[in-house]
């Protein structure tokens, strides 16, 4: 097994790739020559056999060989080519539209040409519009022929071109790519070895389903699924070498917390307040991911953990992703531990003038012992005094740099602060054990007494005023009812006008009920108003964009009427129907929908019809958007898998969390190389 001792080559070492051509291959992520190598297909065309042209029927995609009969060509608003192919069983037409340069030089009369594509039947006969041609004489395709991901400009036919040379390359110079697997465990597991995977992939001899489904592409599913595997373990190993000051469990103050709760902890609350303990009480930083579905019970818990730094004289930050749900989160601490004597700050980027000046004079000389905010908590001009604890909210919609950046606030010298993660968003558990290997995950499985199951239906929008109706009633006989208009476009404004709209034509459809409005457009205070007045009881119908998914908790609201549902993953339609149910009432959820439905978004329905189960919509929710979609965007580590799927490949990850165990015991020197090759410095995402 031999390790690189070298960068690999550029793109451009290869034959005719200039500048522009590297432009082009550069978009795709191809800088290299091994990269090249490890550029998978999508799929594969059989092209090692010739059909007659008189044996062709419209909609099949064939091959066929004959003598060009015929040439015209017409220069109207574009370019057309027509030729007439002919083998003797039959004529077919193929068309060219803007056709490249070159191509008249190719299409003339008399000519022999290969040309392949998908028939279509027209008023003269059977045609193909872009076939791809190939002069004859020339060998017949012996492999299935690749059809790779590129981009505009760059042609399949120069993209196979490319890779056969990079394999070529490879063949002179094996240093280029050495295979990292030991040939042992290559063995005991079936797998072929890397040339034999690569020529598998790039020329497959036998039919497959997909790339993935030949012998090489599950060697490369393997690979890449362990060097993500190794590349956790090794940051844990990093971490593990972190230390932190050990606290206490908080006890006298969680006591006196805890005899102020109008309720009791559930089983789920005790046992994941334990297992914090226990970090907490270690000479290293805790790394604790807490995942629980809505309504189990999270923040209560991140409050309980806060006493233990709380009592050892440290500081608590606890950090939202918006500033809606950092403000509730301040509220609830602050009825939590004002009556214990303990000040709760608010910090967010909205602030100005002298609040501004007073919270930072507050964090930084120890006055606020517990801070909450968004993203402005490790902003530059931020200095806590002596921060001990971080509890981060909804942690996948934060950045790599945003996590370091809130640590790194915390450390003291060789000390890191404690660090308790939690998300709303059930992770399933394939996706716990890679994404989250490095960490700690404790689950709050037990929702508190009293929660009701939410009733869902879908309903296509030619019943809105039908909805509107019984949305009246409902709210007559004293209920309260969320209206959610979604992000239909990257755009506040965009969403803001479709919420507005929404509360000008219910306001005009129910002109007795007390109607409110809040999207993300508003100043903080404007929001807080209208929410406060909705919590209260005074406005019957609150009109929002998806700044309610997370965290607002208004028990008396048992309506959730979510428009244009079938644009919404079924996370967010979890998160927004997780926001009625709070209370003793019955509740429902209906999704609006414009019809028609994609084949996703009816599969995405019905599972939100059929269960209330957050851990089997989030299997679900992986299945159709992949795990980069699933985590977010930031997570770039998992979202830039070339070759595996979690969701599809998830039976493979308790043989790769061996296979890791086996590495760095018995084949250490293999570990470094292989995270480099199919990770490289990506994968400390998330892990701060």
């Amino acid at each position: 097994m031999t390790r690189a001792t070298s960068a690999p080559p550029p793109v451009t070492a290869l034959k005719g790739v200039g500048p522009a051509l590297a432009a082009r291959l550069e978009a795709l992520g191809l800088s290299t020559v091994v990269d090249l190598l490890l550029h998978a297909p999508l799929r594969y065309e059989d092209r090692t056999h010739v059909s007659l042209i008189g044996t062709l029927r419209p909609g099949e995609t064939a091959q066929v060989e004959g003598e060009i009969l015929a040439v015209e060509s017409r220069n109207g608003r574009r370019l057309q080519y027509r030729a007439v192919l002919g083998d003797g069983s039959g004529r077919l037409t193929l068309w060219f539209f803007n056709p490249p340069r070159g191509l008249a030089e190719r299409l003339k009369r008399g000519q022999r040409l290969r040309a392949y594509g998908t028939v279509k039947g027209g008023l003269a006969g059977l045609d193909m519009a872009h076939p791809e041609i190939t002069p004859l004489p020339a060998p017949l395709d012996t492999a299935l022929t690749p059809i790779y991901p590129t981009t505009q400009g760059l042609m399949q036919g120069t993209l196979r071109r490319l890779i056969r040379e990079a394999l070529g390359l490879w063949a002179r110079q094996s240093e280029l790519l050495p295979d990292l697997l030991p040939a042992r465990v290559r063995e005991a597991l079936g797998l072929p070895d890397l040339r034999t995977a690569l020529e598998d992939l790039h020329r497959p001899t036998q039919a497959a389903a997909t790339p993935l489904a030949t012998p090489g592409g599950a060697r490369l599913v393997f690979e890449e699924l362990l060097a993500q595997q190794l590349a956790m373990r090794r940051w844990r190993a990093q971490a593990e070498q972190w230390r932190a000051e050990p606290l206490g469990i908080g006890g006298a103050l969680a006591e006196q917390l805890m005899a102020g709760l109008p309720f009791r902890l559930t089983g789920a609350q005790q046992r994941v307040l334990g297992e914090i303990r226990a970090d907490l009480a270690r000479d290293r930083p805790m790394r604790r991911l807490v995942q629980g579905d809505v309504g189990s019970g999270k923040t209560i818990v991140a409050a309980l953990a806060a006493c233990a730094a709380l009592e050892a004289g440290r500081q608590v930050a606890l950090m939202a992703p918006t500033e809606l749900l950092a403000e509730q989160h301040a509220r609830n601490l602050a009825q939590w531990f004002a009556p214990l004597g303990i000040p709760v700050a608010f910090l967010a980027g909205s602030q100005k003038g002298a609040a501004r000046r007073q919270a930072l004079a507050d964090v930084a000389s120890g006055t606020a012992r517990v801070v909450t905010g968004t993203h402005a908590l490790f902003q530059a001009g931020v200095a806590f005094a002596r921060l001990g604890l971080i509890i981060i909210d909804e942690q996948h919609r934060f950045g790599v740099h945003q996590r370091l950046a809130l640590s790194e606030k915390g450390r003291q010298g060789a000390l890191h602060p404690h660090q308790l993660v939690m998300t709303a968003t059930p992770i399933p558990r394939t996706l716990a054990m890679t994404a989250y290997a490095d960490l700690d995950v404790s689950v709050l499985d037990e929702l508190p007494p009293g929660r009701t199951p939410v009733h869902t239906a879908a309903v296509p929008d030619t019943r809105r005023e039908e909805v509107m109706e019984r949305l009246g009633r409902a709210c007559r006989a004293g209920r309260q009812a969320y209206w959610v208009c979604p992000l239909i476009e990257a755009s506040e404004k965009l969403e803001a006008k479709a919420a507005e709209e929404a509360h000008l034509a219910l306001t005009e459809a129910l002109p007795d009920l007390r109607i409110g409005l809040v999207h993300g457009r508003m100043k903080p205070r404007e929001k807080e108003a209208v929410m406060q007045a909705f919590k209260a009881g005074q406005l019957d119908i609150l009109v929002a964009t998806t700044v309610i998914e997370v965290g607002v908790d208004v028990p008396n609201a048992s309506l959730m009427i979510i428009d244009n549902a079938e644009r919404l993953g079924l996370a967010q339609l979890h998160q927004l129907r997780g926001r009625v149910g709070r209370g003793a009432v019955e509740s429902s959820c209906v999704l609006l929908f414009s019809p028609p439905l994609s084949q996703v978004a009816k599969e995405r329905l019905a599972v939100m019809r059929e269960t209330n189960d957050g851990f089997r919509i989030a299997e679900k929710d992986l299945e159709l958007r992949g795990p980069g979609e699933f985590l977010g965007t930031q997570q770039t580590g998992l979202a830039r898998l070339r070759f595996a799927d979690l969701a599809r490949d998830a039976e493979l990850i308790p043989q790769v969390r061996e296979l890791a165990d086996t590495l760095l015991r018995e084949h250490p020197e293999a570990v470094e190389p292989l995270i480099e090759r199919w990770v490289g410095a990506g994968i400390g995402y998330a892990k701060v």
